[in-house]
């Protein structure tokens, strides 16, 4: 496990800490509407973050919609792309980068989306999350 800041940059809907060499953004709330995280993600990362620049090299991300009951009618391929276009220049240069996306919905204590990203671990030192 990485070591996480209990720092966390935001105080609205969108909030972001380093975890490690990574950070994790959570955004609270649900809302069928894909399109809607763009702006805002962009935004707060645009305004308030402060933390880690963007870097090269490959990256994995993991987004992870956890809601209440019936899960919303969203497409995951729609979130990941606005989720990956809001964060990309702040985190990552470029999403071809991104060498791994795990994008899942899972019954959770409350709504929201939580975004992983960190550097690819090393290949030589087995496969990930083995």
């Amino acid at each position: 496990m990485l070591p996480v800041s209990p720092d966390w940059i935001g105080t609205g809907k969108v909030r972001a800490r380093e975890a490690g060499q990574g950070v994790e953004i959570t955004i609270d709330g649900l809302t069928t509407q894909a399109k809607y995280y763009k702006p805002l993600v962009y935004e707060f990362m645009r305004k308030e973050w402060r933390g880690a620049r963007p870097s090269w090299g490959d990256h994995v991300v993991e987004i992870d919609m956890e809601h209440v009951g019936e899960p919303p009618h969203m497409d995951l391929d729609n979130l990941a792309k606005a989720l990956l276009d809001a964060i990309k220049g702040y985190l990552f240069h470029d999403d071809a980068q991104v060498a791994r996306l795990l994008v899942q919905r899972h019954e959770g204590e409350r709504e929201r989306i939580v975004i992983r990203v960190f550097p690819r671990p090393d290949q030589a030192s087995g496969p990930i999350g083995g």
